[in-house]
């Protein structure tokens, strides 16, 4: 492969938010998994694993994460009763790391960059809170996806399996590119571990880090937004050649 070659293959993967309900054949599936293992990791440990999910089963996961989500509003508009009735029902998240909250300051505007261009793109106006909370529910649904992976690092490794499972998934990302299969990664998904557990036996070793969604990309019109990339922050030094 040449170089404008890869190049062309990397901005031409983007995060894929409406999917056709078309089922992925099992090879390329097969293919895009069997890539994935080329990925470097440290000390060649591969401190991940991966619970794939499709059919009957994702719909299961899909109805069940629909539920938490709904059932989790009044914790999301920072109700001060939701919380406590969250924890005497049960509802309350549980999973490996936080998935809520406010980003660092530094880091801030460009999450608002793109949660407010996106929001732009689809419509929704600042104030319409039942529209922002139907489009953060679409996440919980995969986005239609037919398809969808929960990303697992060994608790043992951190933070050094966390990097080599996202090393991982971006060369599956780059593959299911390669093969026009669309993807979004969906950290949300990340906010329940029961949900998962019930479904596969994952040893709690492993950290549940995020979800990703694979299938092929609808005409739906969020599918040609797109963020920013902006230059890989450098260093500066602190010495003068």
């Amino acid at each position: 492969m040449r170089s404008n070659e890869f190049t062309e293959l990397l901005k031409s993967r983007y995060s894929v938010r409406d999917f056709r309900p078309d089922p992925i054949p099992e090879q390329t599936l097969a293919e895009i998994l069997d890539d994935a293992r080329y990925a470097p990791s440290w000390s060649n440990t591969r401190g991940y694993t991966l619970a794939v999910a499709s059919g009957a089963q994702l719909e299961r996961l899909r109805g069940a994460y629909v539920a938490e989500f709904d059932a989790a509003l009044g914790m999301y508009r920072r109700k001060p009763t939701a919380f406590v009735k969250a924890a005497l029902t049960g509802r309350l998240p549980d999973g490996d790391f936080k998935t809520w909250g406010r980003y660092p300051d530094d880091l801030r505007p460009r999450s608002v960059k793109v949660g407010v261009g996106l929001y732009q793109h689809l419509g929704i106006e600042r104030g319409d809170r039942d529209g922002r909370d139907a489009w953060n529910r679409r996440n919980c649904e995969f986005f239609g996806a037919p398809t969808v992976i929960w990303v697992f690092a060994h608790g043992g490794l951190l933070p050094f399996s966390a990097q080599d499972a996202g090393l991982m998934m971006q060369t599956l990302m780059l593959s299911a590119t390669a093969h026009q299969v669309g993807s979004c990664a969906l950290g949300v998904l990340a906010t329940w571990r029961r949900l998962i557990d019930a479904e596969f036996d994952i040893a709690r070793p492993y950290k549940l880090l995020t979800g990703l969604a694979l299938g092929y990309p609808s005409e739906a019109a969020v599918n040609q937004f797109r963020a920013d990339h902006p230059p890989v922050a450098l260093a500066r030094s602190r010495t003068t050649s």
